[in-house]
């Protein structure tokens, strides 16, 4: 168990990959870091491994340790307490508010709290309350509030 160049440039490529991870989260690089070790690992074990095998066994691995990690893993992860957290229009579902601007055309506007909205919507005139039903994208969907 020598420590020669195939086993240094696993242990590289492995430590790299991993540390990867932490710039880019997502669990994707860190499950082919453990690849990379595995590998770094087959290596240091049979010195003779060639490259073409130490490469077909990395992908292997990778593909395999990816797809359970997909599979398995992300099982694991608990639900969002606050899922409409960078959501800011979907959290405006549901509450009524006056026109600020009257609905010509199918587009309006509103005003929550401090920020201006464009809406969507049947024909209304401004002061009318409405009701958000919906958003799609930065335009809430609204109906007549009644």
């Amino acid at each position: 168990m020598a420590w020669s160049t195939p086993t240094i440039v696993w242990a590289a490529i492995a430590l790299a990959l991993i540390a990867a991870e932490t710039f880019i989260p997502g669990a994707f690089l860190l499950w082919m870091g453990i690849a990379a070790a595995f590998v770094w690992l087959a290596v240091l074990l049979f010195p003779g491994l060639s490259l073409l095998a130490q490469v077909v066994l990395f992908v292997a691995l990778s593909v395999v340790a990816v797809l359970a990690y997909l599979r398995w893993g992300r099982r694991r992860e608990r639900p969002s307490d606050r899922p409409l957290l960078n959501r800011r229009a979907e959290q405006l579902v549901g509450r009524v508010v006056a026109l600020d601007r009257a609905i010509v055309g199918g587009r309006g506007r509103v005003k929550m709290d401090d920020a201006y909205w464009d809406v969507s919507g049947p024909e209304l005139e401004a002061g009318q309350r409405v009701r958000v039903i919906g958003a799609s994208g930065m335009v809430l969907e609204v109906r007549e509030a009644g």
